[in-house]
């Protein structure tokens, strides 16, 4: 079952809805007593329908999640879409410059403010969610990729686990550097950190792309945290090559 509304993000869209996507397994409604774990994601509208997706063509997440019969709740919710940059603002942690973007106001933390201290709230009020740390997770791709990242490492009281899909660490890798290494990180976070081999548009580029994922690894491993590197075989930048994914990432974050 997939209920779709509209929710408006204050500080961030004034009163605009924003579309929120909440995937609950059937079982749910033959055992009223049964409480599921969340996965947070963003960039909503591809996560579900093609239809809805930019490219048209979805996560697939519902069919996957039937499929295995596995009992998660996904919970998400759409991306800014004004052609004025909006998704990098409400996407990037730290404002940045970019030689072809221009100037880029990081509106991230207003972004993960909400997703933390309002829409968790509303969720677990609404839906049959297992409410703590251990069981909030969250997951995203390109920009989505980069605030999961940063969600999991500067929200880390609020989310145990993370499903980093190829993020984009370049716009603002420094200042990421720095707030991973200064953040208290539980010791039982996990991070799924991913680069497809045909993303870059050459090797060199790859090889830098596969370098920060690394060094950002083995920082986070070096605090205790459990993480996953994955090069995904002639994988791409876009949904399509992502849902490949999937199961790789649930399975790292379902683990003992």
């Amino acid at each position: 079952m997939i209920e779709k509304w509209t929710t408006p993000i204050p500080k961030l869209s004034g009163r605009e809805g924003r579309t929120v996507y909440v995937y609950v397994p059937d079982e749910a409604q033959e055992n009223p007593e049964a409480r599921y774990p969340v996965l947070y994601m963003f960039d909503g509208h591809n996560v579900f329908f093609d239809s809805d997706a930019t490219y048209g063509k979805c996560w697939g997440m519902k069919e996957y999640l039937e499929s295995t019969n596995t009992p998660l709740i996904v919970v998400a919710v759409d991306c800014n879409h004004s052609p004025n940059n909006g998704r990098l603002s409400e996407y990037s942690p730290f404002t940045f410059e970019d030689p072809k973007l221009g100037y880029i106001r990081g509106r991230g933390r207003t972004t993960m403010d909400w997703f933390a201290h309002t829409l968790k709230g509303m969720i677990d009020e609404k839906y049959p969610t297992l409410p703590g740390r251990e069981t909030t997770w969250i997951a995203g791709s390109s920009m989505g990729g980069l605030m999961s990242l940063y969600a999991v490492t500067a929200y880390n009281d609020v989310f145990s686990k993370a499903a980093c899909v190829s993020p984009a660490l370049s716009m603002c890798y420094p200042q990421l550097l720095r707030q991973i290494r200064s953040d208290r990180l539980d010791a039982d976070t996990r991070i799924y950190l991913s680069v497809g081999e045909n993303e870059a548009r050459d090797q060199r580029t790859l090889a830098l792309q596969t370098e920060r994922m690394l060094t950002i690894a083995n920082m986070a491993m070096s605090r205790g945290v459990r993480v996953y590197p994955y090069l995904q075989p002639e994988g791409r930048h876009c949904e399509e090559d992502w849902t490949r994914q999937t199961a790789e990432f649930l399975h790292f974050l379902w683990l003992e």
